[in-house]
């Protein structure tokens, strides 16, 4: 059976030691969705100039949060990451993020991944709360992981809800 990592045997609180691991390629992507009024999605669509496009604004903030991650979360490990990608698409309902976050590390990159989608996810709130302050970000999930001890893992998800 699988064990919480970041415990001691004593129920303390730690930073796992990935000092003996080996150096591997690794990569995760996670995927997010911002469910918004039809109306707040078409005035997104009108935002859509070189000036002005809140989904480029979130996804250059989800590329800078997944870079920040350690920061962000306490017993996460600064990583050297060689790719992020982050895309905010207007779908039926809303926006879907999605980060692809690659490095060559002693542990993985799912943190960066998820980091990347949730704060894309919030920038687009914030960029769109004067018209509806009922926007929510929904379903931040990790769709695949490659690389590491366990391999890989894909999730049975699928894209995330659109209404």
């Amino acid at each position: 059976m699988a064990k919480l990592t970041h415990y001691t045997k004593r129920g303390q609180v730690r930073m796992v030691d990935v000092t003996a691991k080996p150096v591997t390629r690794r990569a995760a992507v996670a995927r997010g969705f911002v469910r918004m009024k039809g109306s707040v999605l078409a005035q997104v669509r009108r935002l859509r100039t070189p000036k002005g496009n809140p989904l480029e604004v979130a996804r250059i903030a989800g590329i800078l949060a997944a870079k920040r991650t350690s920061e962000w979360i306490p017993l996460c490990h600064p990583l050297p990451l060689t790719h992020i990608d982050v895309s905010a698409r207007l779908v039926k309902n809303g926006i879907e993020i999605t980060s692809r976050v690659t490095t060559s590390a002693q542990t993985g990159v799912e943190m960066e991944a998820l980091v990347a989608v949730a704060a894309a996810g919030l920038t687009i709130y914030d960029m769109c709360k004067a018209l509806d302050k009922g926007i929510a970000i929904t379903d931040i999930f990790l769709v695949e992981k490659v690389g590491g001890k366990s391999g890989r893992y894909v999730s049975g998800r699928g894209r995330p809800r659109r209404g």
